[in-house]
């Protein structure tokens, strides 16, 4: 059975870390682009961070260059996104996506990609 599940989201204040996870079951991990997408009330989802399949390159949406890193460990099926300096416009829904391509593909996309069901991060004091 094909899953993806996120986890290591909360309400943390501003400044504040967290780590989030994804743990991926049911398709061949290794060889799919992974993505971090959030949702903040009222808006659409946006892509936040993606790690291509070879680990060869990431991408970073401009407001968090610098403060959160993605990494992905193909042994363990898992992906992770460590966000640092978090800001309340960082608030959101976290999904994970994943999508197996045979060619490069900066991030996954929303029609063919895997989705797990989010985590909440809430930024506030």
């Amino acid at each position: 059975q094909l899953q993806l599940v996120e986890s290591g989201g909360g309400l943390v204040q501003p400044g504040g870390s967290l780590r989030l996870s994804c743990a991926a079951s049911g398709f061949a991990f290794p060889s799919a682009t992974i993505g971090w997408f959030r949702q903040a009330p009222g808006k659409a989802r946006e892509a936040v961070s993606c790690i291509s399949r070879s680990n060869v390159t990431t991408y970073y949406t401009g407001s968090v260059k610098g403060r959160f890193t993605i990494s992905r460990d193909n042994a363990k099926n898992a992906a992770y996104l460590q966000l640092n300096s978090l800001k309340p416009e960082d608030t959101g829904v976290y999904y994970c996506a994943a999508e197996q391509v045979a060619y490069y593909i900066a991030c996954p996309r929303s029609s063919s990609a895997y989705w797990g069901q989010g985590t909440q991060v809430t930024v506030s004091s």
